[in-house]
């Protein structure tokens, strides 16, 4: 892993002179915006008060209506400096990292991966992710993608509302060992807050499989682990790979949820935030959202390590 030294070297030697460019064309962007958003200002209140002589739903509905429209031209004016941002910078610290990664923009995990590793069982309506890396870390096959996910419902009226499923950081690695059955990790709320309780409930969900309770007491404050073949799953969590889950998921500071599929391990890390998106009404001439788009990558790329996935302790039949 590179160290905050050697990346101030690079975005010094390799990222500053991208970033001055990119820098000009954002305040054009912004001088795009600010005068569109005038024009869209001086029209939007033209109709607010005209829709405010027929009725109040009517004002509601072009104030909306406005809001959206606003939007739609904001993310039109900015994809193109969004774009060449990705390919200038966060291509480059993907690179700096590790130059066997292949970035890809607008690509993403796959929902059929996704799907497989069982960690969320909700319905599946709307499926988007971009910044999308894969490559051989070691011995290690990886992907990894920022991934939101989400289900829609109607309300009474027939409107529809989006709920998120998953939003965040979604890595896919080999674990050089073809599984029989599934075994999914997954944060532990229900014992935390219920107690005795809470682990009953756990064990009435037929739709995640059978609890599996194992002997680490910090692993089991933490997580509560599902699967179909209890003498597997206690195989692959291992009292070293336990203590490198709980070690992990200390280090993230994040509700991370794994499972162990096939001949992978899929790991969710959730995020409230949008990854490696470029800051469109704040400078990029600063180094701090340079090392958070690399804390950010290194977080992903750290996995391999961190659950040990180099050491081939099985061989894949």
């Amino acid at each position: 892993m590179k160290n905050l030294e050697e990346l101030k070297a690079y975005y010094d030697r390799a990222l500053l002179p991208e970033l001055n460019v990119l820098e000009t064309e954002r305040k054009k962007v912004l001088e795009k915006i600010f005068m569109a958003t005038l024009v869209m200002v001086a029209v939007w209140a033209v109709f607010i008060i005209l829709a405010l002589k027929l009725s109040d739903q009517f004002a509601v509905f072009a104030a909306i209506s406005g809001l959206v429209v606003w939007y739609a031209v904001f993310a039109f004016l900015t994809r193109g400096y969004v774009s060449n941002f990705k390919t200038g910078v966060i291509d480059k610290i993907v690179k700096f990292i590790d130059d066997k990664l292949v970035y890809s923009k607008f690509g993403k995990v796959s929902q059929e991966l996704f799907s497989m590793s069982r960690i969320y069982n909700q319905r599946i309506d709307i499926y988007r992710g971009d910044d999308y890396v894969s490559g051989m870390l070691g011995r290690t096959r990886v992907e990894f993608s920022e991934i939101h996910v989400l289900y829609e419902t109607r309300d009474s009226k027939g409107r529809r509302h989006e709920h998120t499923v998953f939003k965040g950081l979604f890595f896919v690695g080999d674990f050089n060992k073809r599984f029989k059955g599934n075994t999914v990790v997954l944060p532990d709320t229900a014992e935390k807050l219920l107690g005795h309780v809470g682990t009953f409930l756990q064990s009435k969900n037929p739709a995640r499989g059978q609890l599996v309770k194992l002997e680490d007491p910090d692993f089991e404050k933490l997580f509560v682990v599902y699967g179909n073949d209890q003498i597997e799953a206690r195989y692959i969590l291992s009292t070293s790979l336990m203590k490198r889950i709980v070690d992990f998921q200390k280090k993230t500071g994040r509700r991370i949820s794994l499972s162990f599929v096939g001949s992978r391990v899929f790991v969710a890390v959730p995020y409230r935030r949008d990854l490696f998106e470029p800051r469109v009404f704040r400078t990029v001439l600063n180094f701090a959202p340079i090392q958070e788009y690399y804390e950010d990558l290194q977080l992903a790329v750290d996995i391999v390590d961190d659950l040990n996935l180099n050491t081939r302790i099985w061989t894949k039949k």
